[in-house]
């Protein structure tokens, strides 16, 4: 890796011929193949923007320069690019790199990044800072076609193209987000993709007119209504020059030629440009281009082969997919929501058997959430399949057009409680805390995968708004010998005990479980209670436990703030209960990555942490 040996900073790069580029590149993608393979993270989106982020650092001065990237997924070139290379090896692992961009880590993370279309709305704060401040830098938004379907997105576009400030925004056009883009925004795209007739003929149009002597610049203003209409009728709707961009495309991404010289035109232009540039998610790895989907976030895998190192355990997502099929097949009212993971919440396979009763709206979370409403309204049985962290995006309308009209709407919320390596902005521990003070709302949890698919059962024929939160991957524990009949609000008695009172929900379960078997060789009798149950509690149990036990321990995978153990605990005070009650569960801080192991540990949450923590209350 002869270039890439003497390139760590962006200063490295400014002097490099086109050449000495397109070798970096191909450096640059051999290692993040090899190192991606053995720490595992998001490769191919990483693999589509390599000569887009080297291009950026040869034209702009970063970090005086601002540049922001969208949702974060693709900031390991920019990584490797501004003094992390040498810590690559670290990449998603405790203490190490995180996979995002984030302000702590860098002062070349101008901006936070793990959830979409938030580029834009970042960009013009930042430049509108600038204008006010009275300095002089350019500042820059990196955004993907799927990222571009959020509401957000859109939101800021139509602010940017109204404020006449001056803004680049890079439109990454790979066609995906993390499955094949949907929608009329996908669609537009794709025109333009398919229509380079338009690029040709402005760039004609310009150089004739400049051409002729004496008048050609007058001419050439007089002449701008003119190219608009050739604009309309070659490129249909014009979107971004309509909203108050110029654009300049669509560019071939890969081509750093091309790309410098357009950033470098971008860089004279006044007010906000959008530069289209055509990338290919996965580029340079063949088993990511033929499968930019499966590559997208991936563990270590065998880089000769493609083939991945992960667990192949049954995992919650599958379970999920499994019996959300089965329920279809004789209840034709379900019908099944992602927002742009039908892959990740394990809707594939429903997609391809009830295609009519499948939609994935795109990176839209807001809109899947009202969407739903308007399916329940319309009768029918809409399963909303979303990640923890991402249904956050959705919160209003959750309480007003789902809760607020009580609307049978199942909220099926995967990733819930942390979810390791991906880190902070994708840890789901808050949504108990949001969720559980919504009214009309029921939340349930499974101990394990057997009762998960109790619970489906019973929520696919509930008629009221319900959520139920899992994790990611499978099962620590087989072993629970009960499995009580699913019955609204009420929790089940794994062990009877007398001394201490353990309340735990989800996944939590089977860490308490064992130190319970451990607490035993000491002689301390556990009651241990599966809170199935989050919202209602089981309060003629609640009532029960308040009166025999002393010490009861609330375990969750979520925050202890505002989550179960704190509902336990405004109960207790109305019952004027006068035992003590330990809570288990997050701190107030923001979680950062590595593995769900790791972190469990780190937070007394494995069966060691519950019985040490037991051990020294009692």
């Amino acid at each position: 890796m002869a270039v890439l040996e003497k390139v760590n900073y962006p200063d490295d790069i400014k002097n490099l011929k086109t050449e000495q580029l397109n070798i970096l590149a191909e450096e640059i993608r051999n290692f993040l193949i090899e190192n991606v393979s053995k720490t595992g993270g998001h490769l191919a989106s990483n693999l589509g923007v390599v000569e887009l982020t080297i291009a950026i650092n040869k034209v702009f001065d970063l970090p005086k320069d601002k540049l922001i990237w969208d949702v974060g997924h693709q900031c390991y070139v920019h990584k490797i690019l501004s003094g992390r290379k040498n810590r690559f090896d670290t990449l998603r692992m405790y203490g190490g790199l995180s996979g995002f961009t984030t302000r702590k880590e860098s002062q070349y993370d101008v901006f936070g990044a793990g959830h979409s279309s938030t580029s834009i709305s970042a960009a013009l704060g930042l430049a509108k800072a600038r204008d006010l401040s009275k300095e002089k830098f350019n500042v820059i938004a990196v955004i993907g076609d799927g990222a571009l379907t959020g509401g957000m997105a859109l939101e800021a576009l139509n602010d940017a193209g109204a404020s006449n400030t001056d803004l680049i925004v890079i439109l990454n056009d790979n066609e995906m987000s993390i499955a094949q883009n949907v929608g009329s925004l996908a669609t537009y795209l794709s025109k333009i993709r398919t229509n380079p007739k338009y690029i040709t003929l402005r760039d004609d149009i310009e150089t004739i007119l400049k051409k002729i002597p004496a008048v050609g610049n007058n001419i050439y203003k007089s002449m701008e209504k003119i190219k608009e209409s050739v604009k309309q009728l070659v490129i249909p709707g014009m979107l971004f020059e309509d909203l108050g961009f110029t654009y300049l495309g669509p560019i071939d991404g890969h081509n750093i030629y091309a790309m410098i010289d357009v950033l470098n035109r971008a860089k004279k232009l006044k007010g906000p440009i959008v530069i289209h540039a055509i990338t290919k998610k996965g580029k340079g790895y063949h088993f990511a281009e033929e499968q930019p989907d499966v590559f997208h976030g991936v563990g270590p895998f065998e880089v000769s082969t493609g083939n991945n190192f992960s667990n192949s355990k049954m995992t919650y997502s599958d379970v999920f997919g499994e019996e959300i099929i089965k329920e279809a097949k004789t209840n034709e009212k379900i019908v099944a929501i992602t927002a742009a993971m039908p892959d990740g919440t394990g809707l594939k396979k429903f997609s391809e058997e009830f295609p009519h009763r499948f939609f994935d709206v795109g990176i839209a979370e807001q809109h899947a959430t009202t969407f739903a409403a308007g399916l329940a309204a319309g009768g029918l049985k809409p399963v909303f399949a979303v990640y923890s962290t991402f249904l956050q995006r959705a919160y209003d309308q959750v309480i007003h057009d789902v809760c607020l009209q009580n609307l049978p709407v199942v909220f099926a919320i995967d990733r819930a409680g942390v979810v390791g390596e991906d880190g902070e902005t994708h840890q789901g521990i808050i949504d108990i805390s949001f969720l559980r003070v919504v009214p009309n709302l029921t939340i349930l949890s499974p101990k394990d995968i057997e009762e998960f698919r109790m619970m489906l059962k019973w929520i696919f024929k509930f008629n009221k708004p319900v959520a139920i939160r899992y994790p990611r991957g499978g099962d620590y524990l087989e072993g629970f010998i009960k499995y009580d009949d699913i019955q609204y609000s009420k929790w089940e008695i794994l062990k009877e005990g007398k001394d201490i009172c353990i309340i735990a929900t989800g996944r939590p379960n089977q860490t308490a479980k064992i130190a319970i078997d451990k607490l035993k060789i000491k002689d301390i009798n556990v009651a241990h209670i599966n809170a199935r149950f989050i919202k209602p509690l089981d309060y003629t149990m609640l009532d029960n436990i308040f009166k025999d036990y002393k010490h009861i321990f609330t375990i969750e995978d979520n925050y202890i703030a505002g989550g179960m153990g704190s509902s336990i605990l405004e109960y207790a005070a109305k019952k004027e209960y006068k035992g003590k009650i330990v809570q288990l569960g997050y701190p107030d801080e923001f979680i950062a990555h590595a593995n769900i192991n790791q972190l469990y540990k780190k937070y007394n949450l494995d069966s060691e942490g519950i019985y040490n923590t037991i051990m020294k209350q009692i």
